[in-house]
This record gives C-alpha cells, sequence and structure tokens, in this order.
C-alpha cells in the first residue's frame, strides 16, 4: 500500500475500531457492575421497607401474590415459623442467610438480601438469570449508539482525509498539466505547512534546472556562434587554395588552411572541456593527487609553445603539494593558465609558474608580464568568449572560463591580480588532501 490516503484511513478507521471495542468493552462491564449494584440496592430498599409491615393474613398474601414478579419475599419469627411467603418455591432455602449473599440451591442461583428485627427475620431474593438479562440488556442498549456511531465517524475519517490531502493533489495536479517547456515556479503561499517545503524545494530545483538549461542554450548559441568563424575561414582559405596558381601561393594557403584548423580544433578541444567541467557533468572519479606533479608534467608540455614565442618557463614547485581532484581536469586548469600567459607575455620575458602547500591548502600561482587585466574586467574575463580587445592575439575565450569551472568543481577558488612582473597574478587556492603523502 503505497497511497498516503489509504495508510492513512486505514490508520484511522483501525483506531476508530479499535477505540469503539475497547471503550465497547469497558462501557458494558461497567454497565453491568452498576446494573448489579442498583438491583442489590433494591433488594435492600425492599427488605428494608418490609422492617415495620404488621402480619400479613393469609386473605392479604393471596392478594399479592403474582406470578409473574421476579422478587421472592419470605417473612420469619424469630423462632423460625414462615408467616409470609409471596411465592412458594422449593429451590429456595427454608433459612436466611443475613446480609448479600448469592445462593446456589437445586442448581439455580439466586441473589438474596436478608434482615432481621426483634420479632422477624425478612428476605428478598431474586434469580441470579434475571438479574443477568436485565443487565445484560441494560449494558447492550448502552453500547449499541457506539456500534452505531461507527460508520458514521468513518465516513467523517474519510471525508476529513481527502479534504486535508486536497492541497497535495492539487499540487500533483498542478506539476502533470505542465508541459516539458513549463519551468515556472509553483504557487505555495496557500498549501499547508507541511507541504510549503516541498513546493519550496521544488521551486528552487525548478530554478536551477531553468538556469542550467538557459545556460545550456547560451553555450550552444555561442559555441554556435564561434565555430562559425573559423569554419568560414576555412571555406574562403579552401577557395583561394583552389584559386591559386604560383607555388607561393600555394604554399600560404596551405599554411592559412592549417592555422585554421588548428585553431578549430583547439576550439573545439577546449568546448569540450568546458562541457565536462560544467557542475552538471557526471564527476569524474576523484583520488589524492600531486598538484606540484600535475604541474611540472603540464609545464614541460607547454614548453615548446612558449619556446616559440621566445618565453621562459621557470616552475617552483620545492614540496610535494596533495589534493583530492580529478588528474585530467587539474592538467586541463593548470595548462589553460600557462598557456594563456606565456600567449599574453612579449618575447624575452618569463612566465613563473609555483605551487606551495601547507596546513592552510595548497596554492597555484601563475605570474606572467603580459599587459594584465584591469581591475575592472577581472570578472568579465571569466565569462565564456569573451575576449578583451587589447592584445592582439587570437584565442577564443574559453581559457579563464575553463579555469573557473574546474577550480570550482574541486572546491578551489580563482583569483586575478597585478603580477611584481607587471602582468597578470592568477592564484588558485585548493583544500588539502586530509592525508599524507603516500610513502
Amino acid at each position: 500500500m503505497t497511497s498516503i490516503r489509504a495508510r492513512l484511513l486505514a490508520s484511522l478507521l483501525g483506531l476508530l475500531a479499535l477505540a469503539a471495542l475497547l471503550m465497547g468493552a469497558v462501557t458494558y462491564r461497567n454497565v453491568l457492575a452498576e446494573t448489579e449494584t442498583l438491583f442489590d440496592y433494591q433488594l435492600q430498599q425492599m427488605a428494608l421497607s418490609l422492617r415495620d409491615q404488621g402480619e400479613i393474613s393469609a386473605a392479604q398474601a393471596d392478594s399479592i401474590a403474582d406470578a409473574q414478579l421476579d422478587f421472592v419475599i419470605q417473612i420469619w419469627t424469630v423462632d423460625g415459623r414462615s408467616i409470609y411467603a409471596s411465592r412458594q418455591h422449593s429451590s429456595l432455602p427454608a433459612r436466611a442467610l443475613l446480609g448479600l449473599a448469592t445462593l446456589q440451591v437445586e442448581g439455580r442461583a439466586w441473589r438474596t438480601y436478608s434482615v432481621a428485627t426483634r420479632e422477624r427475620v425478612i428476605q428478598v431474593a431474586q434469580p441470579v438469570e434475571i438479574r443477568e438479562r436485565l443487565a445484560a440488556n441494560a449494558a447492550w442498549r448502552s453500547v449499541v449508539p457506539l456500534i452505531l456511531m461507527g460508520p458514521l465517524a468513518a465516513l467523517l475519517i474519510w471525508w476529513l482525509a481527502a479534504t486535508q490531502l486536497a492541497p497535495l493533489s492539487r499540487l500533483a495536479g498542478e506539476l502533470r498539466a505542465r508541459d516539458a517547456q513549463s519551468l515556472a515556479p509553483l504557487a505555495s503561499g496557500r498549501l499547508p505547512d507541511e507541504l510549503a517545503p516541498l513546493a519550496d524545494s521544488l521551486n528552487a530545483l525548478l530554478g536551477r534546472l531553468r538556469q542550467s538549461l538557459d545556460a545550456q542554450r547560451a553555450f550552444v548559441a555561442d559555441a554556435a556562434h564561434e565555430l562559425r568563424s573559423p569554419l568560414t575561414a576555412l571555406k574562403l582559405q579552401l577557395e583561394l587554395l583552389r584559386r591559386a596558381d604560383a607555388e607561393v601561393d600555394l604554399e600560404a594557403a596551405r599554411a592559412a588552411i592549417g592555422e585554421g584548423i588548428a585553431r578549430a580544433t583547439r576550439l573545439v578541444e577546449q568546448l569540450l572541456a568546458l562541457a565536462r567541467s560544467e557542475p552538471g557533468a557526471a564527476p569524474a572519479a576523484r583520488e589524492r593527487v600531486d598538484l606540484a606533479e600535475i604541474a611540472r608534467r603540464t609545464a614541460a608540455e607547454t614548453v615548446p609553445f612558449a619556446a616559440s614565442r621566445r618565453v621562459e618557463l621557470e616552475l617552483t614547485a620545492p614540496a610535494p603539494a596533495f589534493v583530492v581532484g580529478d588528474p585530467v581536469a587539474l592538467a586541463l586548469l593548470v595548462r589553460n593558465l600557462v598557456d594563456n600567459a606565456a600567449r599574453y607575455s612579449p618575447p624575452g620575458s618569463r612566465v613563473e609558474l609555483a605551487v606551495a602547500g601547507g596546513a592552510g591548502g595548497v596554492t597555484l600561482i601563475v605570474d606572467d608580464a603580459g599587459p594584465g587585466i584591469p581591475e575592472a574586467e577581472r570578472e568579465r574575463v571569466f565569462d565564456r568568449f569573451y575576449r578583451r580587445a587589447e592584445g592582439g592575439e587570437s584565442g577564443s575565450g574559453l581559457g579563464l572560463a575553463i579555469v573557473r569551472s574546474v577550480a570550482a568543481s574541486h572546491g578551489a577558488t580563482v583569483a586575478l591580480d597585478r603580477s611584481p612582473q607587471g602582468g597578470l597574478r592568477a592564484t588558485v587556492r585548493f583544500a588539502a588532501a586530509s592525508s599524507e603523502a603516500p610513502s
């Protein structure tokens, strides 16, 4: 049973049935006890009312005798002579037991009350089965209303459950009525306190989903726009190659096509890298890695590019610096920082890469001697496809966006500042790994 309404109704109805059963049983026993007490009181009052009664003659006794009377009255003199009996019963004892008593005579139970005066002994008796039948009838009549109220209470509980769960049904209906494009928040103003947190959580989820879809649409649109330019350039260069006659023109066209393909390949690689580093992407396996070793390998891979621009790379990593993360993504982060620094540094300058670890975490710093970034633009350069007008270098505008995305997925922060060399300093701060380096 998975329905909340069904479980609620079953629980309430079961509780109602159990409560009615217990109340009925308690009421039945209480009424039986009260009725027994009342019958005993009647016996006492009847016997006591005959204490001062004069002697009843035989004619009077015959006139008041009634076979339908449940009570049997017997009166004896103090010496044991019977002077009155409302009815003759062979099963009644010939002697009285003073006070209240239950007697078994010839297999029949009698409830008696006897009282003695100076002149007589009075006994009033009643068959126990009559008392029990009357008491049971009275108790049953007291329980019947509870039984009759059961179905009415069940209907009332069903109606109350349906009424109280109606907001949940309305919320579910509103969600079912939506199409795949509808991400507007749910109305939570009139919901009960128990449902309002659910609606708020759904609204937060819809908001995150809306932001993710908007970012995805913007990413696809920007990527299509950015890919259109190099592809158009390749088409034009291919057309020039077809029209070229001289060997020099052919060589220049081939070189231009090669550069265009390289730019397009780098753009696609960066787009794929950015997509993999997005928060919504499937997370890669994390492990404890040495960021200093990753920086060392990445710097070695970037040396040819830096040398082609007559830029020197200098790495400072005196000790291992362990972090928990994806080594491929971390290498991508370092490569983009070093590549940007080498790309924008003037010939003959130096790019300094430093990795340091400590109790507070691990820090990666990249310094260059390039034009730097004005403080007003240091936040905007993390936007996708944003390229500064100055510098004269071609690029996709994705390098720093990839850096921030990878850093965010590793719980790190990225800050841009002025370098001591006069260019740009990029600082990435990671939390340290929880244990020491493996031996």
